[in-house]
């Protein structure tokens, strides 16, 4: 998401108001960080960067420096306050009025802050979409409304709202028409979905993959992130019908346990989740599951991580995205008692994350010898002269093949496994 608006920011700036990208800080005269306050080591980041990015405003004090995003949606005013370099400081919801931000600015030198929830404001001020490649995200709501105990995103992307179906069609078809031909629509709490159809009824975010699906020019459709207590029977029965919808799904699970879930608030059990799952590879047999897991939450003991260590090898996922728990200021976690060593919560890490390795490495073993088609996004970082492109199942694939063939979709069969990658010939 943040990548998302990341890149409506600097379409508004490009559009609006004639910049244009520069090469290095350096030679800026606008610097924007955009925030993230998931964990706490993010948000330390920022104000480290923004601590490098003093020196350049010393030297040449017309630079404009700004902070958007979650924390500045969490922290507000206080951002000035803790880095006073900052000249603007505005949230997820409010990155369209940034032009009006930089003009009041321009005119009376005193610090702007804008970190209110407009909803669909903010999609109905943006450009029209611009295609960077052929994959794009786009956002179909945003917002939460689970207030899970460790997470800020209810407190600083506010609650859910959904677009308008028509609306997001609209955005995609114009996407297509510049070449992409992978879309990953986005959101907080993704199929929660609940947007408006043509005739005004509320659509499901399966109802709205199967009118993106008839957009064909896309041939690949993803969407993240999920939660599992609105991951349904429709959606899992889509998976039977439109071949469109790729191979892969990341459904975040945070815990095996079923009393760190109930701590977290996340309102699923495991066997609730293991249940979905199962409906979900009964229709789609050779499906790759991705998740999220804190490790080192509040009150987690030894036989609760063991307990995620089974529902890990279980599921047998086989990519993951794994931290230890995090505090973040204002919600339900950070006031539990915690009394487990950190040492302790980065060994328990270090054998989740060996685990989810070592069942990526079969994953990948297996598709040796297969044939897979390739969306190639680039030219390739590991080899002059090679391409690179995604799976299906969100493998990396490195292969030779002429840079024409960026953008498009190919036929490689995979010849060997690595770490991190796959690699592979073409086929046609």
């Amino acid at each position: 998401m943040n990548e998302y608006d990341s890149a409506k920011i600097a379409d508004v700036l490009i559009d609006r108001c004639g910049y244009t990208k520069a090469e290095s800080a350096e030679e800026a005269t606008l610097l924007i960080v955009n925030t993230c306050s998931i964990r706490e080591n993010a948000r330390n980041k920022i104000f480290s960067g923004l601590g490098r990015w003093r020196k350049i405003k010393e030297e040449n004090p017309d630079v404009v420096i700004a902070v958007a995003g979650c924390v500045s949606s969490q922290e507000g005013e206080n951002v000035l306050k803790q880095a006073t370099q900052v000249d603007i400081v505005f949230g997820p919801q409010t990155l369209h009025r940034l032009p009006e931000m930089l003009a009041a600015y321009d005119q009376t030198h005193l610090s702007q802050v804008d970190v209110s929830f407009p909803e669909i404001e903010k999609f109905d001020s943006l450009p029209e979409p611009r295609a960077e490649g052929a994959t794009a995200f786009v956002s179909i709501m945003e917002g939460c409304n689970n207030f899970c105990t460790y997470c800020v995103v209810p407190y600083t992307r506010g609650r859910e709202w959904s677009r308008p179906q028509q609306d997001i069609l609209e955005e995609i078809t114009a996407l297509a028409k510049q070449g992409v031909k992978e879309v990953n629509l986005l959101g907080q709490n993704v199929n929660a979905y609940q947007g408006e159809d043509a005739n005004g009824e509320k659509s499901s975010i399966a109802q709205l993959i199967r009118e993106v699906a008839k957009i064909d020019a896309i041939k690949r459709i993803r969407f993240t992130t999920s939660h599992p207590k609105w991951f349904g029977d429709e959606l899992i029965q889509l998976f039977a019908e439109e071949p469109k919808l790729v191979n892969h799904l990341h459904l975040p699970v945070q815990s095996g346990s079923d009393n760190v879930l109930k701590m977290m608030k996340r309102k699923y059990t495991s066997a609730e989740y293991k249940e979905k799952v199962a409906k979900l590879r009964e229709v789609r047999p050779g499906i790759c599951i991705s998740s999220d897991f804190i490790v080192g939450f509040p009150g987690e003991t030894e036989e609760n991580f063991n307990e995620t260590m089974d529902l890990i090898k279980e599921i047998d996922f086989d990519q993951s995205f794994s931290f230890v728990y995090s505090p973040r200021p204002g919600t339900e976690a950070a006031k539990m008692e915690d009394d487990t060593e950190l040492e302790v919560k980065k060994n328990r890490l270090a054998l989740l994350q060996k685990q989810i390795s070592r069942q990526a490495g079969r994953v990948s073993a297996a598709m040796v010898g297969t044939e897979q088609m390739v969306l190639v996004h680039q030219e390739s970082k590991q080899k002059n002269g090679q391409i690179a492109g995604r799976t299906e199942n969100n493998r990396v694939v490195n292969f030779d093949g002429p840079v024409e063939l960026i953008g498009e979709l190919v036929k490689v069969r995979i010849t060997e496994a690595l770490p991190n990658s796959l690699r592979g010939e073409l086929i046609s």
